[in-house]
């Protein structure tokens, strides 16, 4: 039951996002398009409910020329790549904000597990064992206030889990506020890294390279 009333708020919210913040896209996407050239707007397939595939939309932080389907931990030197209203926009995550529209047309959750790459198999595999891709994936979740880029996949697909059994409506606030408080503070952003970073690499809180 929760699930139907969950995807109205998230059309009712999403519309009101994609209309109230849409003076800030304007801004943004002048300011990606004066900073560097290419598209304003960054796809990139990443798993979706059960599984499927969708094209997942940012602003575009890295320049043209990135490796595709890179995770940024792969590349030898991701700092080269990020230009520098890439480094403001994912520093602020304001570059996840087209990810609004995802929601808008049901790809997406605003709460849920962050959608793996396509190719993140490992994380996949993980989080089938907490039945964590089978729910809508979200813009932020129980894992991204709970450490975001410092959690190994283990632990991260098990918070994902965690949030599985546990999705209510109050999950899903303390989530959006801890979101909130997480992106002011910066908490746990490591650029080009996750897993504790003296451990282990993995994604952003993109899980990608995310141009």
């Amino acid at each position: 039951m929760y699930m139907k009333v969950k995807r109205l708020i998230d059309i009712i919210l999403s519309l009101i996002g994609l209309i109230v913040l849409s003076p800030i896209f304007l801004i943004l996407i002048s300011a990606i398009k004066m900073d560097s050239r290419g598209p304003v707007l960054f796809k990139q397939k990443r798993v979706g409910i059960s599984k499927t595939h969708f094209n997942i939309l940012k602003f575009r932080t890295m320049r043209i020329d990135t490796p595709k389907d890179t995770p940024t931990h792969l590349l030898g030197n991701p700092e080269q790549y990020i230009t520098k209203m890439g480094k403001f926009l994912r520093k602020t995550s304001l570059d996840e904000l087209p990810q609004i529209w995802n929601i808008f047309v049901g790809q997406m959750s605003i709460i849920g597990p962050r959608p793996a790459l396509w190719n993140q198999y490992d994380l996949i595999a993980e989080r089938d064992k907490y039945g964590a891709n089978d729910v809508p994936p979200g813009l932020t979740g129980w894992a991204q206030i709970n450490g975001r880029d410092e959690l190994p996949i283990e632990v991260k697909a098990k918070l994902d889990g965690e949030y599985v059994e546990k999705i209510s409506l109050w999950m899903d606030v303390k989530c959006f506020f801890g979101t909130i408080i997480s992106v002011v503070k910066s908490d746990g952003v490591v650029e080009g890294g996750t897993g504790a970073e003296k451990e282990v690499a993995s994604t952003k809180m993109t899980g990608s390279s995310g141009k």
